[in-house]
């Protein structure tokens, strides 16, 4: 019975993993990848604006 106890843990981790990767795939794209696309693009047209607005930047 060492074996068993030995392999439960291993088998356990890629369970969870195969379903985390399984949960990643499946929520890529879809009708929210509009509404998260913009939201990036929003927060790194800030972060260019903040740096360009810093009078000490240095490009």
């Amino acid at each position: 019975m060492d074996y068993v106890s030995a392999l439960v843990p291993p088998v356990v981790m890629a369970v969870f993993f195969i379903g985390l990767i399984v949960t990643i795939v499946k929520t890529q794209g879809g009708v929210n990848k509009s509404k998260e696309d913009a939201v990036v693009d929003a927060a790194l047209a800030r972060a260019e604006s903040a740096r360009q607005a810093s009078p000490d930047a240095k490009a």
